[in-house]
């Protein structure tokens, strides 16, 4: 079995009822395109959704557990860019509502999109702790966390917010993918970016294909969660292609070292054949399919190297 290519009849398949998912639907941007079009393609194919996201845009906050405020939305521009837009993105809700709750903005009211004021993961616990509960008396299916806007590959996914609520989720046991499109899909106006819906029906696929192999079980194996990178160029089109992590990264990230302080960075060398699968190579042609670890613990070889190399200290 080739395991590198997802194609053929799986990924033509599209949900259906009779594999309806009750899915809760996260990111670390807040209120965007990408997200909007997920949700309705996600709603279109039949699936059950919830959205609990950031109030603002809270990329790079990795896994942190924060809360900006415990009883409403504050600003505060250090953290959070509420002082800037006047409450959450894209005016989700404004200033001075309550720190959780649903969207007021019209045409997104109705319960189905919710905010958390605070990072990434805290709207994910909302989500799994508080509104999954209420609206299906359990843990959701599936969690999706974006699709992001710019891709999250390399050793940078561990800074990655988008990341940290995949991992979460999937630390609680249950099925999480971390989705990364292309900083062409930003569009903080209309919040109707065409590229959005392709990444968005891509997505469908995807969900498709897993579901068609589960057989009515869970998506992913325990201890395992999925990290895509969609292409800028992303189409209907577009073919899948298994990728690692790896060793190469799309920037060389570094502190910068003098005024004005924060990050600096330049392109890496050319990829060797080597990092040919790295998925921070093959998203520029295809979706990258990475398959992550969930936390921290080894692979049992690992972790028989360490009892023999520290065998004298353990014993004492």
């Amino acid at each position: 079995m080739n395991y590198r290519m997802l194609t053929g009849a799986a990924l033509a398949l599209a949900a259906s009822p009779a594999f309806a998912l009750n899915i809760l639907l996260t990111n670390d941007d807040g209120l965007t395109s990408n997200l909007k079009a997920l949700y309705d393609e996600l709603r279109a194919a039949g699936h059950s959704v919830i959205v609990s996201v950031p109030c603002s845009g809270q990329s790079g906050r990795s896994a942190a557990i924060v809360m900006y405020s415990t009883t409403t939305i504050v600003a505060d521009n250090d953290k959070t860019q509420i002082e800037a837009e006047g409450g959450c993105h894209n005016g989700a809700a404004v200033t001075g509502a309550p720190a959780v709750g649903a969207f007021t903005k019209t045409g997104f009211t109705g319960g189905d999109y919710n905010y958390v004021h605070g990072t990434p993961v805290m709207a994910t616990m909302y989500g799994l702790d508080v509104l999954s509960a209420a609206r299906w008396g359990k843990g959701p299916d599936l969690v999706l966390s974006g699709p992001n806007e710019g891709q999250n590959v390399g050793k940078v996914v561990i800074n990655s917010g988008t990341i940290g609520n995949a991992q979460f989720a999937a630390g609680r046991g249950v099925p999480a993918i971390a989705l990364s499109a292309g900083t062409n899909t930003i569009d903080n106006a209309a919040l109707a970016n065409p590229n959005s819906r392709q990444v968005a029906q891509q997505t469908l696929k995807l969900i498709a294909a897993l579901q068609a192999k589960a057989g009515g079980t869970a998506l992913l194996p325990a201890g395992v969660a999925l990290n895509v990178n969609f292409p800028d160029s992303v189409s209907a089109s577009s073919s899948w292609a298994f990728s690692r992590i790896g060793t190469y990264d799309t920037y060389a990230l570094k502190f910068s070292s003098a005024a004005p302080w924060g990050l600096s960075g330049s392109l890496p060398p050319a990829a060797t054949s080597e990092q040919a699968e790295d998925e921070a190579v093959v998203y520029k042609t295809r979706i990258a399919v990475t398959a992550m670890q969930v936390g921290f613990d080894h692979r049992p070889a690992a972790q028989q190297w360490l009892r023999l190399r520290l065998r004298d200290l353990f014993s004492k």
